[in-house]
């Protein structure tokens, strides 16, 4: 398995998150698998995947925690992705333990009324599945384009949350991704849910849109509290060209306000990279899961990982 790395900062406006640096591995998955997530248990750890052929959410487990990896070729962690969706769209999934012996995963899937994605969540006793569907979809935004790439989230006082993006570039404006003339906006929603994870609660709120030197888009986040700050990972430009990266923003609350980092964390040519993106932290920020892209046609993406470590002060290589 070919490895490396490298150091690299990016600098926010909050003391606290002055810096990190990682090392990059992999890729360690050699199979398409986009949009990574991972989950830490106990008994084992857990990425899942973008569906892939006829699976509708990919599996794969590690027996050293994240180190190796094997891809569970014949396991469908969703193989009933709802009465309201269709199957094999099913987009970047997250899975949060919820402490009570039940697992649920969040994940996007198209909807056969709304004619858009709707964001969702399943629930499993075991990490791997079989996740039995809710009965409806958590958000559709169907006015705003429809809502994709879910992650959960659970506050210090217990207080849980799902982060969404509205996917505005689906309604057009040219380019490789869409809105590429800028006329639609993709914002990333917080949703509060319930104790139970799967039922929303309260209205959604905004916490971040696109700036200046995020192209058409911003997607893929992943939210985590740092040290008490919340950091939330994000990708911006078109997943499929070169100027998709990872970037994150930091804030003082929940809400907001959210300030972006002053250079993305990881773009092509980093580590010998294309296109890194879709990135999930653990939880406790010092390690996550990602994508790049190895092949544009068909689009392929391996899995990769990275060692993250926080300072306190700017360091370079």
């Amino acid at each position: 398995m070919p490895s490396f790395g490298r150091t690299f900062f990016a600098l926010t406006s909050l003391a606290a998150l002055r810096l990190t640096w990682a090392t990059v591995s992999g890729p360690v998955i050699s199979a398409n698998f986009p949009d990574p997530a991972i989950l830490v248990t106990s008994e084992g750890t857990y990425a899942f995947a973008t569906s892939s052929g006829n699976i509708n959410i990919q599996v794969a487990t590690s027996p050293d925690g994240g180190v190796t990896w094997d891809l569970q070729s014949d396991v469908d962690a969703l193989p009933n992705v709802g009465s309201w969706a269709t199957a094999n769209s099913t987009w970047a999934p997250d899975v949060i333990d919820r402490g009570d012996g039940t697992f649920v995963m969040y994940y996007a899937a198209w909807s056969t009324s709304q004619s858009t994605h709707c964001v969702a969540a399943a629930t499993s006793i075991s990490p791997v599945g079989p996740y039995t569907p809710e009965s409806y979809p958590i958000a559709c935004q169907t006015s705003g384009g429809g809502a994709i790439d879910p992650a959960g989230f659970q506050d210090t006082n217990g207080t849980r949350y799902i982060v969404y993006k509205v996917d505005g570039s689906s309604l057009g404006g040219g380019g490789p991704c869409g809105n590429a003339n800028g006329e639609y906006s993709t914002p990333i929603m917080l949703q509060e849910m319930e104790a139970d994870g799967v039922t929303p609660t309260g209205e959604p709120v905004q916490i971040l849109d696109r700036g200046q030197f995020d192209g058409p888009l911003i997607e893929a986040p992943a939210l985590i509290l740092h040290n008490g700050t919340y950091v939330l990972f994000f990708s911006s430009n078109c997943y499929n060209t070169d100027l998709y990266d990872i970037s994150y923003a930091t804030a003082p609350s929940i809400s907001g306000p959210y300030t972006k980092a002053s250079s993305p964390l990881l773009v092509t040519g980093d580590d010998g990279l294309t296109a890194p993106g879709g990135a999930t932290p653990r939880p406790d920020g010092g390690f996550m899961v990602f994508h790049a892209t190895v092949n544009t046609n068909p689009l392929i993406r391996y899995m990769y990982t990275a060692t993250t470590t926080w300072n306190e002060t700017i360091v370079s290589t």
